[in-house]
């Protein structure tokens, strides 16, 4: 019989440690977290039962350091590792060592990795498993007459991609004949700098797509099951920002072929525990596999509030070899969820990163709104890491309901001390397109390419003042709207909600 993990070492930073950290307390098993030294006083750090410091800042000296992590979980005694998202989560070498060094990597096997982490070698054994695919090449571009060719029987516009990457990089649309070789020399300089292989392929670009990914969860006993559908079809430099679930686009027989497309994704791949598969659905309601990403999603929040379970403390029970619960034997979607993710960024100056520290946290609360954060008042957000610090997910019984929590929820959301993305979200959810639910991948080209915050600097200036002031000056010399501070309507300490003395700024 099965046991659970007695200790478990979290391979990563920010919210989804502190997530996994949860899930770990939630099962009673005792928690090791690996930190930089950026990150000697971050939330993940101070949560876990035993923390090891791993190297200066830079995530090649630390939290993308193999052996420091490897040699982390030997000193404390961890039984396997969870890598959450991002870092190596993706990385069949950090999943091999795992396995090498008798610990349980909390995730699929070095070789599904690795497959499904090469979009080229991927799509060839989609095609065998009779998953749809877009049209375009089965092998990579080795010659810019391969591409010609392969872009005139799939017809422009084509998109050129990477094969070992994403996020965006590597990646080039192309309208016309004139302009591939460009772009195809673009996107290989690109992943070659950014993922060490300049391997690129081609593929018909479709028009007005929504991007739909499904949840995925397999077990070594032979059980798979998909977990319903995310839409993430709101992206900014295809990284998305904004995810609900389920699909408005999604009828229960599109669900149902999809479904079961996943399913064949995940045996095809011989995977096991927590996976998404990837599709674009376009307007006619045909859809592609697009991708497989092999670790827990940044919006699987929105799964679990819809599904009713907890995906992370699954991952854990099936990585200790129990077979899938029974919860996930009979599942059922009730009521809608939205995510948006906050990022500490300047969204009125081209989402520039945003660094310093939060003089100011202070969380919406109410009915169906959930917070998964990896930030709290004195945080320090820095330039080495990426730059999200919260998500929040509103669920109602209903769309309208969720995107009118939202809404309010994003009100009632404040931070100071640094800029940040909620006015951008806010914006955008309020929007009456995605009100009635046009939300394709050019969402935000269509709707805020001339997006302004509206920011009043001296306003904001005075915001972060009166924060500072909150952390220093004592209870009986805070401004009210009577006082030193000015008049009611001036007042900043009234434009920011409740709020309560902190402790000391060091």
């Amino acid at each position: 019989m099965p046991e659970l993990f007695k200790k478990v070492l979290v391979a990563n930073r920010g919210e989804i440690a502190v997530r996994v950290l949860r899930a770990c307390r939630t099962l009673g098993i005792k928690t090791v977290s690996v930190y930089s030294t950026a990150d000697r006083y971050a939330v993940h750090t101070l949560m876990a039962d035993e923390c090891y410091e791993i190297g200066p800042p830079p995530p090649l000296e630390s939290y993308l350091c193999i052996d420091k992590i490897i040699d982390a979980a030997k000193k404390a005694g961890a039984d396997a590792i969870h890598p959450g998202y991002g870092f190596l989560a993706e990385n069949a070498a950090f999943s091999q060592a795992c396995i090498d060094n008798n610990l349980v990597f909390i995730g699929p096997s070095p070789e599904s990795i690795q497959l499904m982490g090469n979009k080229v070698e991927s799509r060839k054994k989609m095609v065998n498993a009779g998953v749809p695919l877009i049209p375009g090449m089965k092998d990579a571009g080795e010659s810019i007459e391969q591409f010609r060719k392969a872009a005139d029987k799939a017809g422009y516009p084509v998109l050129i991609k990477a094969a070992a990457g994403g996020g965006g990089k590597g990646m080039r649309v192309v309208h016309k004949q004139e302009e591939l070789e460009t772009a195809v020399d673009g996107a290989k300089r690109e992943a070659k700098s950014a993922f060490g292989d300049d391997t690129v392929y081609l593929e018909k670009y479709i028009t007005d797509p929504r991007h739909i990914e499904f949840q995925v969860f397999a077990d070594s006993h032979g059980n798979a099951v998909h977990v319903f559908e995310r839409e993430c079809s709101i992206q900014r430099r295809h990284q998305k920002i904004v995810e609900e679930s389920p699909s408005i686009a999604v009828t229960p027989e599109l669900r149902k072929k999809m479904g079961e497309a996943a399913v064949e994704v995940v045996k095809a791949a011989n995977y096991v525990n927590a996976g998404t598969v990837e599709f674009l659905l376009d307007t006619s309601g045909k859809f592609y596999f697009l991708e497989m990403n092999t670790r827990i999603q940044v919006e699987h929040p929105i799964t679990e509030e819809v599904a009713g379970v907890d995906l992370v403390a699954e991952q854990l029970r099936v990585a200790s070899g129990f077979p899938l619960s029974k919860q996930f034997k009979n599942l059922s979607q009730r009521g809608h969820a939205i995510e948006v993710r906050i990022y500490a960024e300047d969204a009125g100056n081209n989402f520039m990163p945003s660094i310093g520290k939060i003089l100011l946290y202070q969380e919406p609360t109410g009915p169906g709104v959930r917070i998964d954060s990896g930030v709290r008042h004195n945080s320090e957000v820095g330039i080495d890491y990426d730059p999200i610090m919260a998500k929040l997910i509103c669920w109602g019984e209903d769309r309208d309901t969720a995107r009118a929590r939202m809404v309010k929820a994003l009100s009632e959301y404040k931070i100071l001390g640094l800029r940040h993305s909620i006015k951008y979200l806010s914006d955008i959810v309020a929007h009456e397109k995605f009100g009635s639910g046009e939300t394709y991948t050019d969402f935000i080209e269509r709707n805020f390419s001339d997006w302004s915050d509206g920011v009043d600097e001296n306003m904001e200036m005075a915001l972060a003042t009166a924060a500072v002031a909150n952390a220093l000056v004592k209870p009986d010399h805070v401004a009210s709207g009577n006082g030193d501070m000015g008049s009611r309507d001036y007042n900043p300490w009234l434009t920011i909600g409740s709020w309560r003395i902190g402790e000391k700024i060091k």
